[in-house]
């Protein structure tokens, strides 16, 4: 009799179980959804002004890593600990080491990606709205990547939902801005390598054509190959057509990809074959296009590090996967990836000095 007892109680838990989980995995769908493709974007604090053909101007790419990743922080889904920030001040501490790391770099364009408009990792604290009220003389453009259901995972402390996305600011006047929506997976993967896109903001120029400053943080987490190829393939279309109309054009971003080939042996790492590290696809750019790298691997000066574990210099997994796509008529001049010893992120500012030819 007690055994009998006992086996109802065991297969009323598991039932319990059974329906919690279908339930959840129901909210997953339900709450799911992905942004109209060529969506417009409204600008804030519009400024005045063009940019110059022939003059020099600087510009700065910078993951914030939702501003939750100091030195002493991993990452679960890395290998590492953690899944949500310290603490909300920890949060507002690491965007004013943002912004004073983009001050002292005083860039006329800055590409910024992991930007939280709200979540629970970065313990809801608004980091589009800190990056607009820093830099109010200039022209800004958020445009969402994801906004993640709640998810249950891990279990001891759930990363929950976030929504979040990319900033672009320009010291000159916004004509027009859009978001691009990028490939992603439509299996349940979807729900942990979260929606994707790029952002596309027009300045006008001297010549009256427009720079396009396009920005985007593409997949890290999938297995899925196609899809990371079918992202680079979408952009490179954007790209190239943008330039044959005879606009200038700007990529800013983290692509996920190493942009050396032999990063492994400047960053005197061992070769890491992990879904972020395979090499940027650079026989695949529209014709004329480059990424500017002169100079890079000398300096040995990586721009991401692995988050399997806690910051630690010479023993950590580092490697080079943000930075700049150029048109032909738009001339580098210096770049550079700044040490910021990933005390904001885990991400380092890639900075960057060009000319628009004429």
């Amino acid at each position: 009799m007690k055994k009998h007892r006992a086996l109802k109680i065991v297969g009323g838990l598991l039932g319990g179980v059974v329906v919690a989980l279908g339930g959840y995995i129901g909210y997953l769908y339900a709450a799911y959804y992905r942004l109209p493709d060529d969506l417009k974007l409204t600008p804030q604090h519009n400024q005045a002004g063009v940019v110059q053909v022939g003059k020099t101007y600087r510009a700065q790419s910078y993951n914030i890593g939702y501003d939750s990743y100091p030195p002493s922080y991993s990452f679960f889904m890395d290998g590492g600990k953690f899944s949500r920030a310290y603490s909300k001040q920890a949060v507002q501490d690491l965007l004013a080491g943002v912004i004073k790391t983009t001050r002292e770099g005083a860039p006329d364009f800055a590409f910024f990606q992991e930007v939280d408009q709200d979540g629970d990792r970065s313990r809801h604290v608004d980091e589009v709205a800190g990056l607009r009220q820093a830099f109010d003389t200039s022209s800004s453009v958020y445009g969402q990547n994801y906004d993640s259901p709640y998810l249950f995972y891990p279990f001891n402390q759930p990363i929950g939902a976030a929504k979040s996305g990319l900033v672009t600011l320009a010291k000159t006047r916004v004509t027009s801005a859009r978001r691009y929506s990028l490939p992603v997976a439509t299996n349940p993967t979807k729900f942990t390598d979260l929606d994707r896109a790029f952002t596309v903001t027009k300045t006008p120029t001297s010549n009256g054509k427009h720079l396009q400053l396009i920005n985007i943080h593409m997949s890290a987490f999938t297995k899925d190959r196609a899809i990371q190829a079918a992202q680079f393939a979408k952009l490179f279309e954007y790209i190239g057509r943008a330039y044959q109309q005879g606009d200038y054009v700007i990529v800013g971003g983290d692509y996920n990809h190493r942009l050396l080939k032999d990063a492994a042996a400047i960053f005197h790492t061992k070769p890491q074959d992990e879904t972020w590290t395979h090499l940027f696809p650079y026989a695949q750019l529209p014709k004329g296009f480059h990424v500017p790298t002169m100079g890079l691997a000398k300096a040995a000066q990586p721009s991401v590090r692995a988050l399997d574990q806690p910051w630690r210099p010479g023993q950590s997994f580092v490697t080079l996967i943000d930075g700049f796509i150029l048109s032909p008529n738009v001339q580098a001049k210096t770049v550079n990836i700044v040490d910021t010893g990933f005390k904001y992120s885990d991400h380092t500012p890639t900075r960057l000095t060009f000319a628009l030819k004429p």
